[in-house]
């Protein structure tokens, strides 16, 4: 199939409510599971010239980068002592949230204890979320600056669930199935600029212990970096109101006062799903938006073939909102989303050395539109990342990089080649694969071809 019968996206359009323009002249290189993803940030971090600036949002103690790096501040203390300027946003968890101090690096005594037995030399700042939120945002920035400055956007947390190897084959332990994206060309300035922002405004930054070194402010990017590639591309964030102040313009200008919040992500996913005309494969944390579903089963009235990748054990916010009597108008049109032929909710499930099948978790925030336009990033389907958690996304145009990643992703799920299929041919398989392993699975057969088995919408959650 030659690039010219691949249909372009322009049908797909992106936002006029974000701070950042669409920029052409990219390369975007998706990276498929955390081992492949660490070991490529890894790598360019090791070439790096200039700096190395991260915005971390979960940290386990126990992770560690793949190939022997040793741990996130193993792989940054060599950074800086290689003479790179390292500069790293962490987010300070506040009480009665829902998350557990162990996954947080929230900068308390102990930290920064560790810190100075360490002897760190990096500069860090915390950054507190509102209320209950988290700052969600997770993306590496390699020499911002330098013409071949390099940045990495995700959702790939720093735990050890998520240094898996595609496949996802031989663990004993759960995995989570996960997704970041490397971007270089115009658009990772506003990368960069995010990054700036948050550091600059970081919320503890005059607090005592709200900063790691001795590192000031850090200058707003000034120029747009040269032409990379061919992906049109547009970076998107979650902002709640109030957040930030600073209005600083990225080159090519910021369309609105950030101070009055961003919902970008949001209003992208509906835009593209509206726009869709044949495909639509999702993988995420969660299906869990109203306004999400009610788009998809208006894709599905005008004959668009959907897929839904999902973990197989729901996550704790759906389970928990499945609960409540109010949610029960949402669950049941989720559930009418299984009365089309052309919808499939799925799960994955991988053998382990000890032969024992369990189900990977799937933590990807991806979407792939018609084999020619995708985001990926940080943002769930779901209310918390649509309008409450820092989030950050990458959406973009590239028809030849969205169809391979798309067969990249289905060779991992079906252990089947589908880059002879287009994309309506290629998710119509994926149902028939995944309805069959389902069959197997409930039969106890232990031969399944590939990973996915169909998951019933009615009693997803419960």
């Amino acid at each position: 199939m030659k690039t010219a019968d691949f249909p372009t996206g322009r049908h797909i359009p992106f936002v006029t409510s974000g701070a950042y323009p669409v920029r052409g002249g990219n390369r975007v290189a998706p990276l498929v599971d955390g081992t492949p993803a660490f070991r490529r940030i890894c790598e360019a971090i090791e070439a790096a010239r200039r700096s190395v600036w991260v915005t971390v949002a979960f940290l386990s103690a126990d992770f560690e980068m793949p190939d022997g790096r040793g741990s996130l501040f193993d792989v940054l203390d060599r950074a800086v002592a290689r003479g790179l300027a390292v500069y790293v946003i962490f987010w300070r968890n506040n009480p009665g949230s829902p998350f557990s101090e162990t996954e947080v690096f929230s900068g308390f005594p102990h930290h920064h204890a560790m810190l100075a037995g360490r002897g760190s030399r990096f500069h860090a700042r915390w950054d507190r979320p509102q209320k209950a939120y988290c700052h969600h945002q997770k993306s590496w920035i390699i020499d911002a600056g330098r013409p071949d400055e390099i940045a990495f956007v995700g959702g790939i947390n720093l735990n050890t669930e998520a240094m898996a190897a595609p496949g996802h084959g031989g663990a004993n332990h759960r995995q989570a199935h996960d997704i970041y994206l490397e971007l270089e060309g115009p658009a990772a300035v506003d990368v960069i600029h995010n990054f700036v922002q948050r550091w600059n405004e970081a919320s503890e930054r005059r607090a005592d212990d709200g900063q790691w070194g001795d590192g000031d402010d850090l200058p707003f990017p000034a120029e747009v970096g040269p032409i990379r590639g061919e992906a049109e591309v547009q970076v998107q964030r979650t902002v709640r109101a109030g957040v930030y102040s600073a209005e600083q313009p990225a080159p090519g200008g910021v369309r609105f006062p950030i101070s009055g919040g961003e919902l970008a992500i949001f209003d992208q996913y509906r835009q593209a799903i509206a726009s869709a005309r044949r495909s639509i494969y999702i993988e995420n944390q969660a299906l869990g938006s109203p306004e999400i579903v009610e788009d998809l089963h208006a894709a599905l009235g005008r004959g668009v073939e959907v897929v839904c990748l999902v973990p197989a054990d729901a996550n704790g916010f759906m389970r928990e909102s499945r609960r409540d009597p109010r949610t029960r108008p949402f669950y049941e049109r989720l559930g009418a989303l299984g009365a089309s032929p052309a919808f499939t909710l799925v799960g994955i499930a991988a053998v382990g050395e000890d032969g024992v099948r369990r189900n990977v978790y799937v933590h990807a925030k991806a979407m792939l539109i018609d084999d020619a336009w995708a985001t990926i990033g940080s943002c769930n389907i779901g209310a918390r990342s649509f309008f409450g958690d820092t989030e950050l996304n990458v959406s973009f145009r590239d028809p030849q990089v969205v169809r391979a990643l798309r067969c990249e992703l289905l060779a991992e799920h079906l252990s089947h080649d589908t880059s002879g299929l287009d994309d309506v041919a290629a998710l119509r398989l994926y149902r028939e694969i995944a309805q069959e392993n389902l069959r197997r699975k409930s039969t106890g057969e232990p031969d399944w071809q590939g990973i996915a088995f169909a998951l019933d919408p009615a009693t997803y959650g419960a």
